[in-house]
C-alpha cells in the first residue's frame, strides 16, 4: 500500500479518497477479510450468522457497495443501514467495540497508516451514528406511540 497518503492531510468525511491502491476490488478483500474475522468471532459471529445465515455473498458484495460509497464516494450503495440494523434484538452497546477492534486490525493489517487511518475514522463515525439510533433514541424520535407508552409506563 501506498504510505503517500499518511504524508498529506487526511480528506474530509465528504472526500473520497485519493489512493491508487484503493479500489473496488481492494475493498472487496477487506470487507471479506473483515467479515471473516467477524464470523470466527465469539461474540459476533453469532449475531451475524443468525441475520445472514448461509446467503454470505450478497451481504458481502451489499457492504463492499457500502464501502465504497464512503471511501470512494462512488455512490454504489443504496441502502437505508440504521433501519436494518435498529431491527437487530441480539446487539448490545459493547458489540461495536468489539466490531471497531476487529474493523481497526483488519484494516492495520491490509492497509498503509494513513488509508487505515481514514477507514478507521469514518468507522468510527459509523458505529457512533449506528449506536445513538439503535440505544440512545428518545422517546420522541420513536414515535408518538413509543412516547405515550413510556409515559404511561412512568405514571
Amino acid at each position: 500500500m501506498s504510505d503517500a497518503l499518511s504524508a498529506r492531510p487526511r480528506p474530509q468525511p465528504d472526500e473520497a479518497l485519493k489512493d491508487p491502491a484503493v479500489d473496488r476490488a481492494f475493498i472487496g478483500r477487506l470487507v471479506r477479510e473483515f467479515y471473516r474475522r467477524v464470523r470466527s468471532d465469539t461474540r459476533l459471529g453469532p449475531i451475524f450468522a443468525g441475520e445472514i445465515k448461509d446467503d454470505w455473498e450478497p451481504h458481502l458484495e451489499k457492504m463492499t457497495d457500502f464501502w465504497c460509497a464512503v471511501i470512494l464516494k462512488d455512490g454504489s450503495y443504496h441502502g437505508r443501514p440504521v433501519p436494518a440494523h435498529v431491527k437487530l434484538t441480539t446487539v448490545e452497546e459493547s458489540d461495536f467495540d468489539i466490531w471497531l477492534g476487529i474493523f481497526r486490525q483488519t484494516v492495520a493489517d491490509l492497509c498503509a497508516p494513513g488509508t487505515a487511518a481514514v477507514f478507521v475514522e469514518r468507522a468510527e463515525r459509523i458505529a457512533r451514528s449506528l449506536r445513538l439510533a439503535m440505544f440512545f433514541r428518545l422517546p420522541a424520535a420513536l414515535g408518538p406511540d413509543a412516547a405515550r407508552a413510556r409515559s404511561a409506563d412512568n405514571a
